[in-house]
């Protein structure tokens, strides 16, 4: 990477982190301290105040990018760390729950994941791109980590007011990044004249879909996953809940580490086609693992290791690809598409993975699990646009 590279990818990384920190930092403690609150004791209520916040992501991540393209990166993300900040700030000062829900859906409306995408896809050039959303994932993954050991001693000294009015804080500490450290990038102007690619060429361009096919599996699959391995831990593995955070985190961290070799291999020799599809088959091979409802830690750990080195390949691989294959006037609009169908993802696979669990047990989520993933493997082989090596770019 040029220093300019590092810049840009370093700050935009930083932009996602601030902003996930405060989120994640309200998901371990959320659940326990609304039962004080007036309506905490109905629990969709609870779930809507947790959900709400993906539902307008979801709603609004189009839009966004759309106007990232037309207005510039900076401008949208400003504005929409401002929504993030102020949606923060009402559910600081709310006294029951259904302030918290109209703070919640504010801080979603702040929409800015395709905008920051977006603005690394328009900072790196092809060949660095994987390794700046290499960047963002890990940024996602350590704030997540670091989340589940804070979240209870920060809600201890500070309370829940305090996390949320931090949550805020922590957006506008974001702005200032974006305007004081992250460098200008060019903007992209129309392909053919005055003419820009309307939403629908890259809505449905097939590999586009096959793309935004394979987060929407991703991350459903994740949600799915961790319905139910949070009691599996406790009650196979013998961990208590508070004790969670000392298996994710040595897990998390080390899948950063094992993740990087492959992915520089593939992008320097030209094999990210073998490597995405055996990273898919790796998650396939952990959900058919975990069916087997292995007993001890060490299984658990050794499966939830082999899934987070897949995870982390194809998060930071998708929205590369995204970026590459979309037409450079509208790689905000396809982040966008990229984006929502990630939300709804994450949607589904809550839902879908509660319902499965409910009706029919731990194993079988994980066996829906798997056959998604199959199916997605299928998909996946019959992508068709894939970068060259390094090599073979520069010639």
């Amino acid at each position: 990477m040029t220093a300019a590279e590092r810049r840009a990818s370093v700050s935009l990384a930083s932009i996602f982190a601030l902003r996930m920190l405060g989120l994640f930092l309200i998901l371990p403690v959320f659940a326990v301290h609304a039962r004080g609150m007036p309506g905490g004791d109905d629990a969709m209520l609870v779930g809507l105040a947790l959900g709400i916040y993906g539902l307008t992501q979801g709603l609004l991540q189009i839009p966004f990018g759309i106007a990232s393209d037309r207005f510039g990166r900076k401008r949208v993300i400003v504005f929409g760390l401002l929504l993030f900040a102020a949606g923060s700030f009402v559910a600081a000062g709310a006294q029951d729950l259904a302030t918290t829900i109209v703070g919640r859906a504010v801080q979603g409306a702040g929409a800015i994941s395709a905008a920051v995408t977006a603005f690394i896809a328009d900072s790196t050039r092809d060949s660095q791109r994987t390794k700046a959303m290499a960047m963002v994932g890990a940024s996602i993954g350590l704030t997540f980590a670091l989340s589940l050991v804070a979240a209870p001693l920060l809600y201890g000294a500070i309370g829940m007011d305090g996390l949320f009015a931090m949550t805020g804080l922590l957006a506008l500490a974001a702005i200032g990044v974006v305007t004081l450290v992250t460098p200008a990038a060019p903007q992209a102007g129309p392909a053919h004249g005055d003419e820009r690619t309307p939403l629908s060429a890259v809505a449905f361009e097939p590999d586009l879909r096959r793309l935004n096919f394979g987060i929407f599996t991703l991350h459903a699959v994740q949600m799915a996953m961790f319905v139910a391995l949070p009691t599996w831990l406790a009650d196979r593995g013998g961990l208590a809940l508070a004790e969670h955070w000392k298996l994710y985190l040595p897990v998390v961290l080390l899948s950063f580490a094992l993740m990087v070799p492959p992915l520089l291999w593939s992008e320097r020799a030209g094999r990210l086609r073998g490597l995405f599809l055996a990273a898919v088959g790796l998650l396939l091979a952990v959900q058919l693992g975990f069916a087997l409802q292995p007993g001890g830690l060490t299984a658990f750990a050794v499966l939830l290791l082999a899934f987070f080195v897949g995870f982390n390949i194809l998060e930071a691989s998708l929205p590369s690809l995204v970026s590459r294959l979309a037409p450079p006037d509208a790689k905000g609009a396809a982040l966008g598409v990229y984006n929502t169908t990630q939300a709804l993802g994450l949607f589904v696979g809550g839902a879908l993975g509660g319902w499965i669990q409910g009706s029919w047990g731990r194993a079988a989520v994980f066996v829906a699990c798997a056959a998604l993933i199959a199916l997605w493997l299928m998909v996946a082989a019959g992508h068709r646009r894939w970068p060259a090596s390094l090599r073979e770019q520069a010639t």
